[in-house]
C-alpha cells in the first residue's frame, strides 16, 4: 500500500501545513472543534470503508 506522500506529495504537504496551522492558531469560534490525533488516526483506517 502506498502512502499519501508517495502518491500525491503536494496534497500530503498541504495536509501537514493545515495540521501546523491548526496547532499554532487560537480557536476564536466557540462552535469550532478540532478532533484529537487519536480520532484522526481512527478515521484513517479501514473502518471508514463501512
Amino acid at each position: 500500500m502506498s502512502s499519501l506522500a508517495s502518491v500525491d506529495p503536494q496534497l500530503a504537504e498541504l495536509i501537514k501545513a493545515e495540521e501546523r496551522r491548526q496547532a499554532d492558531t487560537v480557536k476564536l469560534i466557540a462552535s469550532e472543534n478540532y478532533v484529537s490525533k487519536a480520532v484522526l488516526e481512527a478515521t484513517g483506517t479501514v473502518l471508514t470503508n463501512k
